[in-house]
């Protein structure tokens, strides 16, 4: 499983046409839409083949190369993996790390947490995983 650009010991991960590293898809979706680019599946699409098994780190920077060109600087990133196994909490100082690094962003700009679904639809059934983020762009 690969979340946050961090390979997680564990028998089963999210499927997808990259990687399917959940959380950076939705930070790359975040900071799309906060700089009125669209989302993931414009600029990077599934009937693409040039995206098959990509590397969402490499993704991220492609997305951050697009939204600083067009002067945005991130403030910050507020981002929530929703799943109920594995725990997550040792992984996601690393998480933070790669995303900062990927991003050229102080750590302390990144903010990850983990949450479960308390047993409910697939997600809370361990058959899914969610994640949700918010970016705060700003003209540098």
């Amino acid at each position: 499983m690969v979340l946050g650009g961090v390979t997680i010991p564990w028998a089963a991960g999210p499927l997808g046409h990259s990687n399917g590293d959940v959380l950076l898809h939705a930070i790359i979706d975040a900071l799309l839409g906060a700089a009125g680019l669209g989302d993931i599946g414009l600029h990077f699409p599934p009937s693409d083949q040039r995206w098959h098994d990509a590397d969402s780190i490499a993704l991220l920077a492609q997305t951050a190369e697009k939204v600083f060109s067009m002067g945005f600087q991130v403030q910050n990133i507020d981002a929530t993996i929703v799943l109920e196994r594995p725990i997550l909490l040792p992984y996601i100082p690393v998480m933070k790390q790669t995303i900062a690094g990927a991003l050229n962003l102080q750590e302390d700009l990144v903010n990850i947490k983990a949450k479960t679904n308390e047993g409910l639809d697939a997600v809370g059934e361990g058959r899914a995983v969610a994640a949700h983020a918010v970016v705060l762009l700003a003209i540098s």
